[in-house]
Formats: C-alpha cells, structure tokens, sequence
C-alpha cells in the first residue's frame, strides 16, 4: 500500500551546469590556445566582428519575427536555469495527487494547487479539475497548450539553427570582401595585413558562432523540449485520470506504459 501521508513536493529551479561549463570551457580553451600563440590582440577585429555578428543577427531577422528572435534569446538564457524535474519524478508527482484524490475527495486538492504554481501546466489542469469542469474539456485544452508549447519551442530551436547556417556564410562574405580589398590594394604593402586579417577572421568568427554557440544551444533547446513535453504528458495523463476518478493503481500502470523499463514506477507494493 503507498504511504498512509502524501507530500506533493513541489519543483525546484537548478542551474544547470553543463550547459555553462561547456560554453565557458570551450571559449576558454580557444582563448587559451590564442593566449599561447603570443598574439591574442590579432585575433579582434571589429570589421569582421561587424561582418559576422552583426550580419547573422540581421539575415536570421529577415526570416523570423522580433518576436522569435527575442524569444529565443529569453529561451537560450533559461536554458541555464531550469525546472528539475524527470518524466520519472512527474509520475510519482501524479501518482501522489491521484492517491489524495482517491482517499479524501477531488475538493482535497485545493489544499495542494497553491504548492503547484511553480508548474503552470499541472497547476493548470488540477485547478480546472477541482473546479469541476468536464474532464474531456480539460484534457482537450492541455493538449492544445501541449502542442501550442512543442511549437513555440521548436520555433526557438529552428531560429538558431537558421543562424548557424548564416554565420558561416557571413564569414565567406567576410573573406571575399577581405581579399577583393587586398587584391585592388597590392601597390600598397601596408593593406595587406589588415586586409587578410577581415578574410580569415571572418571565417574564424563565423565558424565560432555557428559551432559554439548557435548548434550546442540548440540541441540543449531541443533536449529541454522533447524532456518538457514528457514530463507535460504525464500531467496530462495524471490528469485525466484523476478527472474520471480512476483508481490510482490504473494510472500507475498507464504511467509506467510510457516510461522506459529503468524508471518504471513503483508507488504501490505488489503485495
């Protein structure tokens, strides 16, 4: 039998690490690499920096919205802080509320909505359970809010992965006006170097970007999306089942039938 007191444990925000040191640790060992050759001023350069950065922001910008573009650099920044919890840890989560449902009532849950604002989604659906609407109404508009968030996130991932096709390409833009420079300038010696300088760096910063910034931001964006919606549809589940006042054992099993064999849940003895 599962415990006589259930605690829903609210979510918690953490810092995810990974995603930081990572970035730091690849700048950091780029720069350092830098730093040892002797010459870490030669690698600056504000035309190129002007060609790139500049130049990638504005062609992203022409196929997506201020608004994307915007609420993806809000995205890419929550990436660093996120919601610590696992399809695993949203099951248990159900399981808990489905239990109280079960032995006290569907009006037993106002006492634990307030601790569920941290996650809109389950508070979402358990507030509108308490409050007595249709369960296929409720389930209905999860789903929406379910698909409507994949969109907006995917939205997010395409833009970044837009800009790190044309952060390259600024770099090539970058190396040809260098060397059309230089070529149209060989009677002075002295535009040379600059003029080299814009052609490599370009392309130096435009790899950077694309490869340490654009790519690993947007496959953390789309690790965080596909783990969202598990974790979303496990409320939804959770949800539905306890809008129909399925016995919780049910709904372990139907939860389980969506988790992998190494994080099935075991709410309930098999006794």
């Amino acid at each position: 039998m599962a415990e006589d007191q259930v605690q829903i444990t609210p979510a918690t925000k953490t810092f995810d690490l990974a995603t930081v040191i990572g970035l730091i640790g690849a700048f950091s060992l780029i720069g350092a690499a830098i730093y040892l050759g002797g010459s870490p001023k030669s690698f600056v350069n504000l035309q190129s920096l002007l060609i790139v950065f500049g130049g990638t922001f504005a062609v992203t910008t022409v196929c997506f919205s201020f608004a994307e573009m915007f609420r993806t650099i809000l995205e890419s920044l929550k990436s660093i802080i996120r919601t610590d919890r696992k399809p695993k840890d949203a099951a248990l989560q159900m399981l808990q509320i489905s239990y109280e449902a079960r032995r006290n009532g569907i009006l037993a849950l106002q006492g634990v909505t307030e601790s569920l604002e941290p996650e809109p989604f389950l508070h979402k659906g358990i507030t509108m359970i308490v409050d007595g609407s249709p369960v296929n109404e409720v389930s209905s508009i999860l789903e929406r809010d379910l698909e409507a968030s994949i969109s907006r996130n995917h939205a997010s991932v395409s833009v970044l992965r837009r800009g790190a096709e044309f952060a390259p390409a600024m770099g090539l833009i970058g190396t040809l006006i260098g060397l059309v420079t230089m070529l149209g300038n060989l009677d002075d010696p002295s535009t040379i170097g600059p003029s080299m300088a814009v052609a490599l760096l370009t392309t130096f910063y435009g790899a950077l970007l694309a490869n340490l910034v654009f790519l690993p931001l947007a496959a953390k964006l789309e690790t965080n999306s596909d783990l969202e919606a598990n974790v979303s549809n496990m409320y939804l589940l959770g949800v539905s089942s306890i809008g129909r006042q399925e016995n919780p054992r049910r709904l372990e099993m139907l939860l389980n039938s969506s988790l992998p064999p190494s994080d099935k849940v075991r709410f309930f003895d098999n006794n």
